[in-house]
C-alpha cells in the first residue's frame, strides 16, 4: 500500500461527506419527523416505530466520522475508545435491529484484528517484498464508501417529482369541430383523370378462338393443283403468306396437305436429298 497518498486522501479529502455536528440519536421517525423521546400521553403500537440511527447509516459511516471529526488516527487505533463507542450504538439498536447491531460488532472485530496485526513484527513474504499494510483493505473500503455516499448526495440534490415540484394537470373545456377540406374544380379534374388512368390499366383483352377447317383447305389445295401439272412446295405456301394468311392458317394449310397425301390424292416427290420438293395431283382431273 502506498501509505502516504491513500491515508492522506482518507484523513484530508477534497470533499468531506461527514456532518459537522452530530445531534442526539433519535429513537424513531413518526410521519417523517425524528422522535427523540417516547411520548407520555400518546399510545403508539410497538410496530409503528422503526428503530434506526439518525446520524450514521452503518459502521463504515461511523468510522469515517471518527477519523474526520474526532481526530481518530487510523494509523494508531485506540481500540478501547472505539469499542466503547461501537458497543454504545449496538446497545441502542440491539432490540430493534439485530442485523444492524451485528454489522457494528463485525466492524469492531475487524478493528481489533487490524490492531493485533499491527502489534506483531512485520515479516517479509517469500518473494522478498514487504507484506501489505493490514489497514490497506479497510482504507480502500472507506474511500469507496465515501465515493458512493457523495454520489448518492448529488443524486438526492436533484429536483424530484413529488418532493421539490409537482406536475400540473390543466383542464380545458374545448369544443372541437371537424374542419372539412376545401375542394376546387382543379382537384375534381385531377381526381377524375386518375380514375380514368386506372380504368385504362384494368382494360380487358378478349381472345376468341378462330374456327379453321382442314377440309376447306384440302379443297383449296386441290383447286390450286387442278390448273397446273405440279408446283413447288415452298411456292404453295408463299402464295398463302402473300395473301395475308396468319400463322394459324398456314399450319392448317400444311395439315390439309398431309391429309391429302395420306389419302393418296397428292404425290410429293423429290429427285435427290436437298433438292426442291414438288407436289402434283395423283390423278387426272376430269374436264
Amino acid at each position: 500500500m502506498k501509505g502516504g497518498a491513500v491515508l492522506s486522501a482518507l484523513v484530508d479529502p477534497l470533499i468531506d461527506s461527514t456532518p459537522d455536528v452530530i445531534d442526539s440519536v433519535a429513537l424513531a421517525r413518526l410521519y417523517g419527523e425524528p422522535l427523540f423521546a417516547m411520548p407520555q400521553d400518546l399510545y403508539i403500537p410497538p410496530d409503528a416505530l422503526e428503530i434506526f440511527l439518525e446520524a450514521f447509516e452503518g459502521p463504515l459511516d461511523l468510522l469515517l466520522y471518527l477519523i474526520r471529526k474526532q481526530n481518530f488516527n487510523v494509523l494508531d487505533i485506540p481500540m478501547a475508545e472505539v469499542t466503547a463507542q461501537y458497543l454504545s450504538y449496538v446497545e441502542q439498536v440491539r432490540e430493534g435491529n439485530l442485523e444492524l447491531a451485528g454489522e457494528y460488532l463485525l466492524m469492531a472485530a475487524m478493528l481489533i484484528e487490524i490492531k493485533s496485526r499491527m502489534l506483531l513484527p512485520v515479516r517479509k513474504s517469500d518473494t522478498g517484498e514487504e507484506a501489505e499494510d493490514p489497514r490497506a483493505e479497510l482504507v480502500r473500503r472507506l474511500l469507496e464508501y465515501e465515493r458512493m455516499k457523495l454520489a448518492a448526495q448529488k443524486l438526492d440534490a436533484l429536483p424530484q417529482l413529488g418532493r421539490d415540484f409537482y406536475t400540473s394537470h390543466p383542464f380545458a373545456d374545448l369544443i372541437t369541430e371537424r374542419a372539412l377540406p376545401d375542394v376546387h374544380a382543379d382537384d375534381l379534374r385531377r381526381a377524375w383523370s386518375e380514375i380514368m388512368r386506372r380504368a385504362r390499366l384494368n382494360a380487358n383483352h378478349r381472345i376468341t378462338r378462330e374456327q379453321l377447317s382442314v377440309r376447306d383447305h384440302m379443297s383449296r389445295i386441290l383447286r390450286r393443283l387442278s390448273d397446273v401439272r405440279f408446283i413447288e412446295f415452298t411456292e404453295l405456301f408463299i402464295e398463302r403468306v402473300h395473301e395475308g394468311d396468319t400463322a394459324a392458317i398456314i399450319v392448317v394449310y400444311f395439315l390439309a396437305l398431309l391429309e391429302l397425301s395420306r389419302e393418296s390424292l397428292l404425290d410429293i416427290t423429290q429427285v435427290e436429298p436437298y433438292a426442291p420438293i414438288y407436289i402434283r395431283l395423283s390423278y387426272t382431273p376430269s374436264a
